[in-house]
């Protein structure tokens, strides 16, 4: 890592977690595998930002923690990259529990529980569907009606975001912001 952390994937230690690191990583991994209108691609730190207000808006009294460990749902994937669900499961490996004990390293980290309330895990799972909904439909080039199928409706209480893929370190900046409001000193 460029923090000068070396980070065991196998067996991750919380002590060798940065967020400088993950919000660097996750600046550089591109959603949709980069195919997305624009200059630059959607990261998954942008998404993550996307993620964890759509948690605010579906849930406004929710607890800062929470809103934390929805802004860090995919930080695993700032060493192990963004693969899509069924490519994890053909990996081969146990693909799955890797990122799971990196989850659990990053939370303990940042003083979180290490496993995510089962209540939680579904709220997050709902906002990153209607995050994949807004993205599908905005930069990936899928129609509503598709992106509908496939992602879910999104409620018409939502405010609708308007999503312009930032340069790296825009994107990065943005994500360490959200996470300093939101992770206590």
């Amino acid at each position: 890592m460029l923090s000068g952390r070396r980070l065991d994937l196998l067996e991750p230690s919380p002590l060798d977690i940065e967020i400088a690191d993950i919000a660097h990583g996750l600046a550089r991994v591109a959603r949709w595998n980069g195919q997305t209108k624009g200059a630059h691609a959607f990261s998954v730190a942008q998404h993550s930002v996307l993620v964890e207000r759509l948690v605010s808006e579906l849930s406004p009294r929710l607890a800062r923690e929470a809103r934390l460990m929805a802004l860090l749902h995919d930080a695993p994937e700032y060493v192990v990259g963004d693969l899509i669900s069924p490519f994890k499961a053909a990996v081969g490996m146990n693909y799955k529990s890797l990122e799971e004990k990196l989850q659990a390293a990053i939370h303990l980290r940042f003083a979180l529980p290490a496993q995510v309330p089962a209540t939680l895990k579904t709220l997050f799972k709902r906002a990153d569907h209607l995050s994949a909904y807004y993205e599908a439909t905005q930069l990936a080039g899928f129609e509503e009606v598709e992106a509908r199928r496939l992602f879910g409706r999104p409620p018409a209480r939502l405010r609708t975001p308007r999503l312009v893929p930032l340069p790296t370190a825009e994107a990065q900046a943005l994500f360490l912001a959200r996470f300093q409001r939101l992770c206590p000193a």
